[in-house]
């Protein structure tokens, strides 16, 4: 708490607006587009790569929250002011941050793919950079930053580790993805559980089970995917990828939005629909472009 008032006594309008913006980039949305950007159309393989290490480390940072429930800084301080704009996108408990997970999930991996010096520095940077900007806004604790940043670096390094393992051959396709739907069940009933005993509120439950969901559905696309469809990301030239990426991502906005609407928002309903959108994703779409691609050829 004293370092986060030592930064609060430099905010100033402008570097306000820039930690916004700079904090964006590990946002849920940001991190499921590039993985999106890749699967469809540039590198699947990679976008598994991303894909495992997103939704694993979110398993475990959503575990954390709600086994440590650790209130976020202006709860533990009240005399403590966070950037005002930050504050409703700052939901669950603190520790550890999930945007830093987030960050660190996609840029770690991009510095241990590239071989420039210079690619790898930025991305290092990158990560560190969005979780000092959740420490300047206010929103989360040194702690909450570096045992997120921690974590999921640990995350990253295991599935570059092992990716020939499950990103290489299908012998252990089927162990790969029932190993991972096991961990999103496990954390769906954890959370569950801590509810209805009293321990948490909805609302920390229901991010557990969104995560779960997710997870739930990247296992059953991967076992589809790698099994029934394989598909290919090079479906024409540039402007048709285009057409594809920019299609896709807008169909993806349109269910997210549009299946609250018909279902509702209760913890079964979310854990449907992160399911839903992620074998969308891994599944439905590419069957769609797949066919559509197979007719015009």
């Amino acid at each position: 708490m004293a370092f986060l008032s030592l930064l609060e006594g430099i905010r100033t309008p402008f570097l306000d607006r820039l930690m916004q913006f700079i904090t964006y980039f590990g946002q849920e949305i940001v991190i499921i587009a590039v993985i999106c950007a890749l699967y469809w159309c540039a590198d699947k393989r990679f976008a598994y790569m991303l894909g495992f290490t997103y939704f694993t480390a979110g398993l475990l940072v959503q575990s954390l929250k709600i086994t440590f429930r650790v209130p976020r800084p202006w709860v533990i301080d009240p005399s403590f002011k966070a950037v005002e704009s930050a504050v409703p996108g700052a939901t669950g408990y603190s520790f550890p941050s999930g945007h830093t997970q987030g960050a660190a999930c996609l840029f770690f991996p991009l510095a241990l793919r590239t071989k420039n010096t210079w690619r790898k520095l930025l991305c290092v940077l990158a990560f560190i950079l969005i979780g000092f900007s959740r420490m300047y806004l206010g929103v989360h604790t040194p702690k909450d930053v570096i045992v997120s940043m921690l974590l999921s670096v640990a995350v990253s390094c295991m599935i570059w580790h092992f990716q020939r393992f499950f990103l290489d051959s299908t012998q252990y396709v089927k162990q790969t993805a029932a190993v991972l739907a096991a961990l999103s069940l496990a954390v769906a009933a954890y959370a569950l559980l801590l509810k209805s005993r009293g321990t948490i509120d909805m609302e920390y439950a229901l991010d557990c089970c969104k995560a779960a969901g997710a997870g739930l559905g990247f296992s059953l696309g991967y076992y589809i995917e790698r099994t029934r469809l394989d598909f290919d990301t090079h479906t024409g030239q540039f402007g048709s990828q285009a057409v594809k990426l920019i299609a896709g991502l807008g169909l993806t906005l349109l269910i997210k939005e549009g299946f609250p609407l018909i279902f509702g928002a209760s913890i079964t309903a979310k854990m449907a629909e992160y399911f839903v959108l992620v074998l969308w994703v891994l599944v439905l779409y590419p069957c769609i472009f797949t066919r559509l691609g197979r007719r015009h050829s």
